[in-house]
């Protein structure tokens, strides 16, 4: 059902081609060179880069417009307005979507949706409030466009299957935009995905999107590269369908997905919104080159499964059900391996007399909430109940519009009769802070991960519960059968889903839109939680770093170095969030920074620790210029998952000075690790907690745009070390040099 073809083929009039058969058809060695430029990717690239855009080569970007959530939004504009804001250049959303509960810290999370809407008035933004609409939602309705690039600090920002691309970075990118930089990358290369076929009954977006991770996470076949979805099966998607496959594109660690858009369901979509200046027709020009292909045949998915840890953990659900206790035990067997003892995890006792049994389901978010899911959901459920026992089943329709017609059409009444919870728009489930599921159930989820600390639990203090992804129609199945784990195409149901009919007023009446119309005098209204960023000190001539964390894992996600859930309400408090650094993958990784960051403090008093004095003495090391002291941290491939930059920050305001990684599972979190001036080095070595590296001349090596390093390992053994950095921009190491992005643009001022 997924092919892969790792190697380049030219596209031509709807069909593959290697050069050699080109050649023989009268095609010039310059137009295959030049073939790249044929993608949808390009021609979208190539508008908002202000270089000359060339295969390889740097390009700097500027977007269309930017979107943020009420985790993020504070952060960043805190961050611009110290650099220099004094209006947004270009439409931002502010969306309250992740901290809408209010319900954790007091005041602390209303007083940021306060900041939101005086930000919006006083820079000229747009402030969408709580329960109003998630933010990819929002982003998809009012701000999409055929041929625009969109920004946001989030990581599933993806609106390609509307002919958008939209990528998620970290808050420091979304500053540069603020203050009219550009984001600055290398042109990636461009993946087709030839979509043919048409899905059966009871397949979702979400069993074709996990089916595609299942097959490209691995082996990094999309890293930092777009995916260009093309072929005569994207006609045979409904344009919802295509969202929830494409917001799932985040989880394969692309950079950014782009869809054809030239069939009546993209147009429609526009036009019943009341905006279709905003569709225009979008395909690959007669000749195109991709420098990879995923071929994935429509009509061969069947139901699929990712079940914990990770969206890439994917089986077909049926193989599931006919054999739980071989799959579930070797689940289980490998995520107590990676817990490390920290908490028995059990999932084969969810098995009985052969079935396997779940607590909880839910239905939400920007990957679940769409219309058609919930509609399908409610026809399946429909008539049925999901019983009074332990199994419970929550829907989240992900805006108001959606929820209004939802009631409109009975669809609501259908799951209420069934016995769902039905809830405003919120992201809650996707991070853990909404419907956390018991210590050791397992819940069933249309949302977007399911890795072991994000859901609500905290292993480090002896509780777990475990998520497995699946579409919106299985879990309906499941419900309407008691908690049983079901497929849906086991389910007769009818799959009919009423046309979608969209109120604008709902917005027009409660959304505040001050875009081009900002009100500079009036002030932004503050919070006793929302603080300004601690001061940050340049890079000196020398680093000695102290390694406070050591992490062996394949891979280590954002929610593993600052949790997610209870911890969001901080976002606003850099050094009260900083608090739970990597608390639920290294606990003891926060004493030790702020140690280390006592002995740089007591340095700049003007005494080295005797410590740091005895390891450069038994190396024999004699340092000269400036020295500091920071903390770091060793990861084999750390930063998958979110695109949030506290990621980095926290690890900053402790002292952090860099990681030292294998590889980095996403550009993002390199890219929030250089704006908070750390340096996201490489290493094939094996270190130990608590090992000093000596960074030696490290100052001049950055400004070189060196990209290896000599340095010295001082621990049980003192050992010379090669460490490696992947290129700079000029930009980038002068961030570095300054000590972060903040620093930087201050001394530009």
């Amino acid at each position: 059902m997924i092919q892969l073809t790792a190697q380049g083929k030219y596209y031509v009039n709807g069909e593959f081609a290697d050069a050699q058969e080109l050649t023989a058809l009268g095609y010039s060695a310059q137009a295959l060179q030049q073939a790249y430029r044929g993608t949808m990717a390009y021609s979208i690239l190539s508008a908002h880069n202000v270089k000359p855009t060339e295969k390889g080569a740097p390009m700097s970007i500027k977007f269309d417009a930017m979107a943020s959530h009420d985790i993020t939004y504070v952060g960043i504009i805190q961050t611009a307005k110290a650099s220099g804001l004094e209006r947004f250049p270009i439409p931002y959303v502010l969306t309250n979507c992740h901290n809408s509960l209010c319900a954790v810290g007091g005041t602390i999370n209303e007083d940021d949706h306060v900041f939101g809407l005086s930000a919006a008035k006083k820079y000229g933004g747009i402030y969408v409030p709580p329960h109003q609409a998630v933010i990819h939602t929002y982003m998809r309705e009012c701000m999409s466009g055929c041929g625009k690039m969109l920004l946001g600090s989030d990581s599933h920002t993806r609106y390609g299957a509307l002919g958008t691309m939209a990528m998620g970075e970290g808050g420091p990118e979304l500053v540069k935009q603020l203050l009219n930089r550009t984001y600055d990358i290398r042109y990636p290369d461009v993946v087709a995905v030839r979509l043919t076929g048409k899905p059966r009954k009871g397949v979702g977006p979400q069993d074709v999107a996990l089916a595609i991770i299942g097959a490209v996470f691995k082996n990094g076949f999309v890293k930092n590269k777009v995916m260009e979805f093309i072929g005569d099966g994207v006609r045979n998607l409904p344009i919802e369908y295509r969202n929830g496959i494409d917001v799932m594109t985040t989880e394969t660690t692309c950079l950014s997905s782009i869809w054809t858009t030239t069939d009546d369901e993209v147009k429609n979509y526009y036009a019943l919104r009341g905006r279709l200046d905003d569709y225009k027709p979008l395909q690959p020009d007669k000749l195109a080159y991709y420098d990879a292909v995923i071929d994935v045949s429509l009509d061969l998915i069947v139901p699929q499964i990712a079940l914990p840890f990770h969206p890439s953990n994917v089986y077909n659900l049926q193989d599931v059900i006919d054999h739980p206790h071989d799959i579930l035990s070797a689940v289980e067997q490998e995520g107590n391996r990676l817990l490390g003892g920290k908490v028995p995890f059990r999932l084969t006792d969810k098995i009985r007399d052969g079935k396997v049994y779940v607590e909880q389901g839910i239905i939400a978010g920007c990957a679940g909430g769409t219309y058609d899911n919930i509609c399908e959901a409610a026809n399946i459920l429909r008539d049925n109940s999901i019983g009074s026992d332990k199994f419970t089943l929550s829907v989240y329709p992900s805006s108001t519009p959606v929820y209004s017609e939802l009631i409109r059409n009975g669809a609501l009444a259908s799951l209420i009769a069934a016995g769902v919870n039905v809830k405003s728009a919120f992201c809650g489930p996707c991070f853990g802070a909404g419907d956390v599921p018991a210590n050791g159930a397992l819940s069933i989820r249309h949302t977007t991960r399911n890795f072991e600390s994000r859901e609500g639990s905290k292993p480090g203090n002896r509780q777990i519960a475990s998520v497995a992804l699946m579409d919106a129609r299985s879990i309906a199945a499941t419900a309407a059968n008691g908690g049983v784990l079901t497929s849906a195409t086991q389910s007769d149901y009818d799959d009919t889903v009423a046309p979608f009919r969209y109120d604008a007023q709902i917005y027009a009446k409660r959304v505040y839109n001050g875009w081009g119309n900002p009100k500079p005098e009036l002030p932004l209204e503050y919070g006793p939680n929302i603080c300004d960023w601690p001061q940050v000190i340049s890079l000196t001539d020398n680093v000695l770093v102290k390694l406070a964390a050591v992490i062996e894992d394949p891979v280590t996600t954002t929610d593993e170095l600052i949790p997610s859930g209870e911890t969001s309400s901080y976002r606003s408090n850099p050094l009260k969030l900083a608090e739970f650094a990597l608390s639920r993958k290294v606990p003891e990784y926060v004493g030790r920074a702020k140690g280390i960051y006592a002995d740089e403090l007591a340095r700049r008093d003007g005494a080295l620790p005797t410590e740091y004095a005895d390891a450069l003495a038994r190396a024999g090391i004699r340092l000269t210029g400036s020295v500091s002291i920071g903390s770091g941290v060793y990861a084999v491939k750390p930063g998958d998952g979110s695109a949030r930059e506290q990621a980095a920050s926290c690890q900053r305001v402790l002292g952090g000075v860099c990681n030292i990684a294998v590889e980095y599972a996403t550009k993002r979190y390199r890219s929030n690790l250089i704006n908070w001036g750390m340096l996201p080095l490489l290493s094939d070595d094996k270190f130990e907690t608590g090992e000093i590296v000596v960074l030696q001349g490290i100052r001049d090596a950055i400004a070189r745009g060196d990209q290896t390093f000599r340095a010295i390992a001082i621990g049980k053994q003192t050992r010379e070390i090669t460490l490696r950095m992947d290129a700079l921009t000029a930009d980038e190491r002068e961030i570095i040099l300054q000590g972060c992005l903040i620093n930087y643009y201050k001394s530009q001022q």
